[in-house]
């Protein structure tokens, strides 16, 4: 189980990059538009820079939504492998069986 501090600052993160997203998306756009002149492109990287770091959507640590365990994370899932072993292992995924031979 992975430390709640870390659980909830992932949490915190994925909030703030929801709440600024429309923001970034718009400096971004405007700091990479050619047409405009240099000045407002550099104004535009400016204010992109002063948002909050958290904002960034890289800043997101894919964890897994059982433990929270930040490691060996299935996307497609949303597990660990640790989580989706034991799963496969009760039946609990549809589809997938633990092989043996």
């Amino acid at each position: 189980m992975a430390k709640t501090s870390s659980v909830e600052k992932n949490n915190r993160r994925r909030r703030m990059v929801d709440q600024y997203a429309e923001r970034r998306k718009a400096l971004k756009e405007k700091a990479a538009d050619l047409t405009k002149p240099a000045e407002e492109r550099f104004a535009a990287r400016l204010k992109l820079a002063k948002l909050p770091r958290n904002s960034s959507k890289t800043r997101i640590r894919n964890r897994c939504e059982i433990t929270g365990r930040s490691r060996g994370y299935y996307r497609k899932l949303k597990l660990c492998r640790n989580q989706l072993r034991e799963l496969a292992s009760q039946g609990m995924i549809p589809g997938m069986v633990k092989s043996s031979w």
